[in-house]
């Protein structure tokens, strides 16, 4: 499902909180990656969790160090990277890496996260 252009806007604005987790994530991200082009989108809005809070994140990474690397690998380096996060309360985490080439040639439109459904599928 695409989003529409005032949703990417608005989905974007958010990715700019300067939480200490989100800050965490960005800075990784950006000193191991050399990121082109990077936004970290805290979702945690959409799920059941105190409002503040610093659990469920959608990254976008736009790196040179993706190319020839397959999606999986692309992901385990992104998760790799981000492993104290993810073992210390960062509850969910989607990765969009794509090369800048990629990126270019892209429509640049992030897709949305599906809605919370409650947990264990319901």
């Amino acid at each position: 499902m695409q989003l529409s252009i005032r949703t990417v806007i608005l989905s974007r604005q958010m990715s700019n909180t300067t939480g200490v987790i989100a800050n965490s994530i960005r800075n990784k991200l950006q000193i191991a990656l050399q990121a082109k082009h990077m936004e970290v989108i805290n979702e945690s809005y959409m799920h059941n969790v105190p409002k503040g809070a610093e659990t469920h994140f959608k990254v976008v990474v736009v790196s040179d160090k993706f190319d020839g690397l397959a999606l999986i690998k692309r992901h385990r380096m992104v998760n790799d990277l981000l492993k104290e996060e993810l073992q210390n309360g960062v509850h969910a985490l989607s990765i969009v890496a794509k090369t800048p080439q990629q990126w270019e040639t892209s429509d640049q439109v992030i897709e949305s996260s599906p809605n919370c459904r409650g947990g264990f599928g319901k």
